[in-house]
């Protein structure tokens, strides 16, 4: 009996103790009920919708039948119109479109004579994209005395980028946002909590240093170890899985800066709220998950729905996988993907004032 009561005791003390953890116990809660979302309702390899541009050279009527023809199986969606190749195959290139379906200027003749009706340009560099369109490939056209059932294709389609469609080619650029994520975040979120736990807090309480010195005191040193980290993984993929870098080195480096420093940053709140370091840990795999599964790393951006979407947009890794895969596969700049280099740049700056606020020189 006097053994019960012991381990009764001990039982009621950590459920005291859990309930008073607020961190812990929402992570116990948040955790499990964020991953049932995600997987259950934010991931689908289920692609509708992919972004693309047309280029209808035969201003036809049976071109605009094609056109709606394709948008009918909503695979895609038709968010441009050009005027010319050059300028919808630029429009890849900077990722404002995911393919460009090309319908040439002699459209009736070919209809005519049942030969293949036009070409669809792929962003390649997304293997899970390219499918999707390459079942456009062989799509039949009812009203259109186009194409004969012995034929096999409607369209052709060129890849751009990675017309082997190897897996590595993608993986690997979005696989450096996801280590720079992990390690990044962890080794700064835990940095005002390990002084307060190893009692240095005081020390930094004596000096005439102001909140936001400290901070970027606490980053640099990590950018430093984020590209040695950046230079190790290029250089593996480079060498063994022959990943190409289309971009210019200096542009690589500069995108690798920005989401560093916004990953450092985050990682700086998050110390800022947690009261030890098993908290900060906790609250860095709760930011870990969303990371990798709604950046578009694995699964494509745009099959998620919309409010996984608005989840995404909010997260730095989202961008930098934008950024990086332009830059390293499709030999973009960062002029091209300003508006992804705007919002890492301004997520460090908030990032860096939200962890100045938060820091309170006192034991508080």
């Amino acid at each position: 009996m006097n053994a019960l009561f012991r381990m009764k005791s001990i039982i009621i003390k950590e459920l005291r103790q859990l309930s008073r953890d607020r961190i812990t116990f929402a992570m116990v809660i948040m955790i499990p009920l964020i991953q049932l979302l995600l997987f259950g309702y934010a991931i689908n390899t289920d692609i509708r919708n992919i972004p693309i541009a047309i280029v209808d050279q035969s201003n036809s009527a049976s071109g605009r039948l094609i056109i709606e023809a394709v948008k009918v199986t909503q695979v895609v969606t038709v968010s441009k119109k050009y005027r010319s190749v050059t300028e919808a195959e630029q429009a890849i290139q900077q990722g404002l479109v995911r393919a460009v379906l090309i319908l040439p200027s002699n459209l009736t003749q070919r209809i005519a004579q049942h030969e293949i009706l036009g070409q669809w340009i792929v962003d390649g560099s997304d293997s899970i994209i390219s499918a999707a369109i390459l079942q456009l490939q062989n799509m039949p056209l009812s009203g259109i005395n186009a194409i004969p059932s012995a034929q096999q294709k409607t369209f052709e389609v060129t890849l751009l980028f990675n017309p082997t469609r190897r897996s590595p080619v993608n993986i690997i650029p979005g696989l450096l946002g996801v280590i720079l994520t992990m390690t990044m975040i962890m080794f700064t979120s835990a940095a005002i909590v390990r002084e307060r736990e190893n009692g240095n807090l005081e020390l930094l309480i004596t000096t005439p240093i102001r909140p936001i010195e400290l901070m970027i005191g606490k980053i640099i040193p990590y950018i430093f170890i984020g590209l040695i980290q950046v230079g190790i993984i290029l250089s593996l993929g480079y060498f063994i899985f022959s990943i190409p870098i289309n971009g210019d080195l200096s542009q690589v480096l500069f995108a690798a800066l920005l989401f560093i420093a916004a990953s450092l940053t985050l990682g700086l709140v998050i110390s800022t709220l947690a009261v030890t370091q098993l908290q900060a840990m906790q609250m860095t795999i709760f930011i870990l998950l969303p990371s990798i599964l709604l950046s578009g790393f694995i699964f494509p951006y745009e099959g998620m729905p919309i409010a996984a979407q608005w989840i995404s947009e909010a997260l730095p890794a989202t961008h930098f996988m934008r950024i990086i895969r332009g830059v390293i596969l499709r030999g973009a700049d960062l002029l091209d993907l300003w508006r992804d280099s705007l919002w890492l740049l301004i997520f460090t700056l908030s990032g860096l004032i939200v962890a100045s606020a938060r820091f309170k020189k006192n034991l508080d």
